[in-house]
């Protein structure tokens, strides 16, 4: 039997317990209801979720940096969950949210990752991102970021 399909679509307010229930099973120090609620107010045109079978298995959303020299798009939160990783959910996610990026005429996009997760480096290396620079103590914890970039070359 063949794994059920998924499709993505923009994030609606009923989405937000759903996406917190995969955000509290993926990191230690997660985003909570209303850090959602807003990011679906501020950047709702660059906020998907992946459904399959009527259930939602992951989510991205970003948003737009202007720095007066260039406009980037900024991965501020992505996960799948547990149950439905390795089907390509991930790297569809980030393919859309980079997408919406180019179409706000945004040169590249950027993210932070703990520097101890290798796993989600090495899938961002895949996707193309570039290791840039570190920011110490980023997370909540005091571990540092890796901030990592890729350029749109049109």
């Amino acid at each position: 039997m063949a794994e059920p399909s998924f499709f993505l679509r923009r994030v609606k307010a009923e989405d937000v317990p759903a996406i917190v229930a995969i955000e509290k099973g993926s990191f230690v120090d997660p985003w909570n209801e209303e850090t959602f609620q807003q990011a679906l107010e501020y950047w709702a045109d660059s906020f998907f979720v992946a459904v399959v079978g009527g259930e939602i298995a992951g989510f991205i959303v970003g948003g737009l940096e202007d720095t007066g020299e260039a406009i980037y798009g900024h991965i501020c939160n992505f996960a799948v969950g547990a149950a439905f990783r390795g089907r390509g959910i991930g790297r569809t996610l980030v393919r859309r949210a980079e997408q919406q990026f180019a179409l706000r005429l945004a040169e590249g996009v950027q993210l932070e990752v703990r520097v101890s997760n290798t796993p989600a480096q090495a899938f961002y290396r895949k996707q193309g991102y570039e290791p840039v620079f570190t920011i110490g103590g980023y997370y909540s914890n005091g571990e540092d970021a890796l901030v990592m970039m890729k350029w749109f070359r049109f």
